[in-house]
């Protein structure tokens, strides 16, 4: 098969900018941040495990940065959240992993696997302090041993507002989220996952303390 095109067609593409996938912050030494770095987090939950300690030496002995928890609510149950700014990791090494060692028999619920990455919403002072720095210390915080993980979705009516109304709901929410951190009472995790969830949610949330 031979195909032309017009000229202007193909001048009109070479103009094309590649777009902006970096996340923002606010102004730092008068300069805007940027960063193409970010966390990437995932938990994944099996049942069936009657050493938990086992796992966590395991996941330590391979140089993995992880959190195993407890199950509240299944006696032999855990979860296990790895966390890298490499998303290849998970693929390369999380998933052998996890499927060989003391993990040979568990019960995976998939239901309960969530992936996601931290992000910026333009107006953190600290770019790298948000992106990276402080959700690795809440999670690996060992004085925190309460974790409450969940998915969500925005309301669809969120999506159509303006870009710049939406910075501002999501300012007032991590305005809030803040108040219970600087109490103390509870640290959150907030991940992006639209794209990477197999039931649609738009983000994960981690909520982290040490009290229930």
């Amino acid at each position: 098969m031979h195909m032309t095109e017009p000229a202007s067609a193909s001048t009109a593409r070479g103009k094309l900018q590649p777009p902006d996938l970096s996340e923002k912050g606010g102004l730092k030494g008068g300069e805007l941040q940027r960063s193409d770095e970010r966390l990437f987090m995932q938990l994944m939950a099996f049942g069936g495990c009657d050493d938990a300690r086992a796992l966590l030496e395991y996941l330590t002995a391979a140089d993995l940065t992880a959190v195993v928890y407890e199950d509240l609510n299944d006696p032999r149950g855990v979860a296990v959240l790895t966390l890298g700014t490499d998303p290849n990791m998970f693929v390369d090494r999380v998933r052998p992993l996890v499927a060989a060692g003391p993990f040979t028999g568990l019960r995976m619920k998939p239901e309960f696997t969530m992936f996601g990455r931290t992000y910026s919403i333009g107006y953190e002072p600290d770019l790298r302090e948000v992106l990276l720095e402080r959700p690795r210390r809440t999670v690996l915080n060992p004085d925190w041993r309460w974790g409450v993980w969940y998915p969500l979705r925005r309301n669809g009516r969120f999506a159509q507002l303006p870009a710049e109304e939406q910075r501002v709901i999501l300012a007032e929410h991590g305005a809030i989220g803040m108040t219970f951190g600087a109490a103390d009472y509870a640290h959150d995790i907030r991940l992006a996952c639209y794209g990477l969830d197999r039931d649609d949610n738009d983000f994960v949330i981690g909520l982290i303390g040490k009290d229930l």
